[in-house]
């Protein structure tokens, strides 16, 4: 009797993952899903991003937006208590890894036209090898005019690639360690190999300049002042047999911040103003002025003074207000569970993950969420039947990462990250649980509606 008493409090115990805890809200997941993958297949670098944000909330009342720079953005929604008492913000990063276009990328090597890269952010430099690369981006021109570009995406564009070494000559360098046998001097793009017969020299390198000129009226000075940005080519896909997970580029963190812009769309009675806050550079650091670091955030609450006729001072509105750092989390790795505390581990399909602490190795660089917003935090959750879980990325002395919360804590708000766990995160091709996805959604505008 007293085996069978403790086996069944053993299964009362036992963690539902969200497809269980959100039994016969199927299409509500699908449809959710649906618009998702439309979004996270056309937005693949932080202009489209804010170019995406304006033209959905352009169509909209209620919702004011302010623009930094074409790179990020923040939209908030007034609420019915004074913003001086504190406001809400779920702040997301729209940056993800890629590869930049050097300033001086063009040269001809071997009559194959190259041009060469900078990577950006943290990536595994052999998975960008050898797979069809697309081109977005603006070129700035000298007369002040602005050229933007997608190149590689529609089934009758062109597309790029970066060559890798055939395993047949491979033998050195499969005896370097990974980290050696991968350059990113190597990470150079294959543009052309169609020669000007006309040209004496670098006739490849000559024709598609003048392709260039021709379609895009491009000189070569022009990169010098252009944005370009190599992505993987290619829409989102269905993962599974059962269609039960997202394969795209850009979950990290385009996902979180298309669900915070639904959340933000479709929360009702908010009783605080409510920001989503839209940053970049947050995989090199959140360095710059249209990074979490910068005082744009500031510049927002001074905004929404204005805009409501409050004479507000951002630093005590901020020191009082309530966050979420929407950002995603590693999920368990079914192939290298050993990097992995199980215990303290994301799961695929259990729901949005909640992470009291960042940082790597003893905290380094951590926010952390004290005990009192955490408990707050999972009572919203709980009272609204939302699948959530906790989570830490990876063991402890294994490695880790960080998120933009720490910069948005120095104000003295509580913040708190929050978002889906990924299998491959930082790959040209992450893996998400659509149920988790739809989580994170729920989540976010539970928060904002919360009184």
């Amino acid at each position: 009797m007293v085996e069978k008493r403790t086996s069944k409090s053993k299964a009362k115990q036992e963690k539902m993952s969200g497809w269980e805890k959100l039994k016969g809200k199927y299409k509500e997941i699908d449809a959710y899903c649906k618009e998702y993958m439309k979004f996270i297949s056309g937005v693949k670098t932080e202009r489209e991003a804010v170019d995406y944000v304006k033209k959905v909330v352009d169509t909209l009342e209620g919702i004011v937006y302010l623009e930094n720079r074409g790179k990020a953005i923040a939209l908030w929604k007034e609420g019915k208590i004074t913003p001086m008492d504190g406001i809400r913000i779920v702040v997301a990063h729209i940056d993800s890894p890629r590869l930049d276009l050097k300033v001086n990328p063009l040269y001809e090597d071997t009559e194959i036209a190259m041009l060469k890269t900078h990577y950006y952010g943290g990536i595994k430099k052999y998975q960008w090898l050898a797979r069809p690369l697309a081109m977005h981006g603006r070129i700035a021109k000298e007369d002040g005019s602005v050229v933007d570009l997608v190149i590689g995406e529609r089934d009758k564009d062109v597309c790029f690639t970066i060559e890798d070494l055939l395993p047949h000559l491979a033998q050195k360098q499969y005896n370097k360690k990974v980290s050696d046998a991968f350059e990113g001097e190597r990470l150079n793009l294959i543009v052309g190999s169609r020669p000007d017969t006309g040209a004496k020299e670098d006739k490849v390198k000559k024709a598609i300049l003048d392709l260039l000129k021709r379609k895009y009226n491009m000189v070569e000075e022009d990169f010098v002042s252009a944005d370009l940005e190599i992505v993987p080519a290619g829409p989102a896909r269905e993962v599974g047999l059962d269609s039960s997970m997202i394969g795209a580029y850009g979950h990290d963190d385009r996902s979180c911040a298309w669900a915070a812009l639904k959340a933000l769309i479709e929360a009702k009675d908010l009783p605080y103003t409510t920001v989503v806050l839209l940053v970049d550079k947050e995989e090199i650091g959140s360095e710059g002025n249209t990074g979490a670091k910068s005082r744009f955030l500031e510049e927002v609450v001074w905004d929404i003074g204005e805009r409501l006729g409050s004479n507000i001072v951002p630093s005590r509105v901020l020191f009082k207000s309530l966050a979420i750092s929407a950002d995603v989390n590693g999920a368990l790795d079914p192939d290298y569970p050993e990097v992995h505390e199980k215990t303290n581990a994301a799961k695929l399909g259990y729901g949005v993950c909640v992470t009291k602490f960042t940082g790597s190795r003893g905290k380094s660089g951590s926010s952390e969420a004290r005990a009192e917003y955490m408990a707050w935090i999972r009572s919203i959750l709980n009272r609204r039947s939302i699948p959530w879980q906790t989570g830490e990325l990876g063991k402890v002395d294994e490695g880790g990462g960080g998120t933009v919360a720490k910069y948005l804590a120095e104000y003295g708000m509580e913040i708190v990250d929050m978002g889906p766990a990924l299998l491959s995160m930082h790959a040209p091709f992450e893996v998400a649980s659509k149920v988790d996805l739809y989580s994170t959604y729920l989540a976010y505008r539970a928060f904002m509606e919360e009184k």
